[in-house]
């Protein structure tokens, strides 16, 4: 059973500028001739997508009782209540409020954020802070996954 999922995609805007890393390639290429030229377009095109395919591929999962979040993966009963960030609040916690030794998944084009305490006293992590689009949702799914 899945109860929450989310990709923190990239914005359109960076595909956009990706298309321009390859243009550029190409330009800084056509003095050597149309073949390196076409050859700069292509290869400086798709090295810029894979780049922003990558950072854009991080998730955010509530399933068989934890929470998965890029590479961590945490059960729900070592989380606290999960505190829904606005993007003002969400701000805050990213800079002057965060603590080095916190989880963060955070993506600087989503505004707002999900703040969870860890309350494992084994876990040196003091809480996780996951970028999300519907923070609502996902506090709502980490409840019901708790209360079941």
């Amino acid at each position: 059973m899945q109860a929450y999922e989310e990709r923190l995609t990239a914005p359109r805007s960076w595909w956009f500028i990706a298309v321009l890393a390859g243009v550029a390639m190409a330009l800084i290429l056509l003095p050597l001739g149309t073949v390196p030229m076409l050859g700069g377009l292509v290869g400086g095109g798709a090295l810029a997508a894979v780049a922003v395919s990558a950072y854009g591929s991080a998730r955010i999962r509530v399933v068989s009782g934890a929470l998965v979040a890029g590479d961590a993966r945490i059960p729900v009963e070592a989380l606290g209540t999960p505190q829904v960030l606005d993007a003002e609040e969400a701000r805050a916690w990213r800079t002057h409020k965060a603590d080095t030794r916190a989880f963060m998944l955070l993506r600087g084009y989503v505004p707002t954020a999900v703040r969870i305490e860890i309350t494992d006293p084994a876990d040196p992590t003091p809480y996780v802070y996951l970028s999300t689009r519907s923070p609502e949702r996902l506090a709502e799914a980490l409840a019901a996954v708790r209360a079941s």
